[in-house]
């Protein structure tokens, strides 16, 4: 199936497929993008929106409501449908719902012939990634999710004001579910040029900040959804980058959730996971040498996650 090399079809117009395709028109990131929605009357005020401000755009990029259909020669379709975390629940609450919703996209998605990179956001991500590919048929690397893409930006935001330098020059990571197991890689962290290890070990105090700014890191959904119902600025910058480094085949290594297979010891789960990122989808996962306190933590994200692919499996 030949492609538009950078056509872009969104499926879920709420918050934060919006300020996923803010944030792509306002970067020049596609050429043409695509909404697809229940909703038809407010996606078209959103594509109206959006295309009165081409003017100040860096590069045009053509933006309509569609079907579909549009989905056959895109290069990517990523999801932002389903049913939304509300306050008090966890991500994976909301999983039994959005498993039916995503099996119904993914099927209109195939019948299309669509032969392009998925791109999954909506929660519980991890899971709905593992189903997306199971789903669809397509080859593993061609099916990723946000993964930790955003856990990993909150912590260098805070790691960045807690040591007064850009966020440019802190190099840390989330790995695990996008979710309450999660867990920081603190023995591959640098800020500045200098390894957290060595930081520790000149201020021992330093420990315990970091031990909070990972639970605030982790906790900041809540934090956000208790007070305006939704993520969506976040996620859409992070959507944005990921889908950047696959369409500009930057080879960006970013921790997207993508398969398993005998990576960090475990196979058939997707799972958040620096993985680099090319114009194929997820190229090659990196494997950091983790610590012993690290693998284990690890270990009960991603056992944590092995539990709903009986779900899955019930729907295909």
């Amino acid at each position: 199936m030949k492609y538009v090399p950078s056509k872009i079809v969104l499926v879920g117009t709420g918050a934060v497929g919006m300020a996923y395709a803010y944030a792509l028109v306002n970067q020049g990131i596609c050429d043409e993008l695509v909404l697809i929605d229940l909703n038809e009357a407010k996606s078209r005020a959103d594509v109206l929106d959006l295309n009165h401000g081409e003017a100040w755009a860096p590069s045009p990029v053509s933006v309509s409501f569609g079907s579909y259909d549009d989905c056959r020669d895109a290069a990517m379709v990523v999801v932002c449908a389903g049913a939304a975390q509300k306050p008090g629940e966890t991500r994976l609450d909301i999983a039994d719902i959005n498993l039916r919703i995503f099996r119904e996209i993914v099927q209109r998605v195939t019948a299309s012939g669509f032969d392009g990179i998925y791109l999954v956001a909506t929660n519980p991500v991890d899971v709905l990634t593992y189903a997306t590919w199971r789903f669809s048929g397509l080859p593993a690397e061609q099916v990723l999710g946000s993964g930790t893409t955003l856990d990993t930006a909150r912590l260098r935001f805070h790691l960045a004001r807690r040591f007064e330098v850009s966020t440019s020059n802190v190099h840390a990571l989330i790995i695990g579910e996008h979710g309450d197991s999660e867990l920081p890689v603190w023995s591959a962290a640098s800020v500045a040029g200098r390894s957290m290890s060595r930081r520790i070990a000149a201020e021992p105090a330093l420990r315990a900040e970091l031990d909070a700014i990972f639970q605030r890191t982790r906790d900041a959904a809540y934090e956000i959804i208790d007070a305006k119902g939704s993520t969506s600025y976040g996620i859409g910058m992070s959507l944005a980058r990921i889908t950047r480094a696959i369409l500009k085949n930057e080879k960006a290594i970013l921790p997207v959730s993508t398969l398993l297979r005998g990576e960090y010891g475990h196979d058939d789960v997707c799972v958040g996971v620096p993985t680099i990122l090319s114009r194929g989808g997820a190229k090659h996962v990196v494997e950091l040498d983790l610590d012993g306190d690290e693998q284990r933590a690890f270990d009960a994200s991603v056992a944590t996650l092995r539990g709903f692919r009986e779900r899955v499996d019930a729907l295909l």
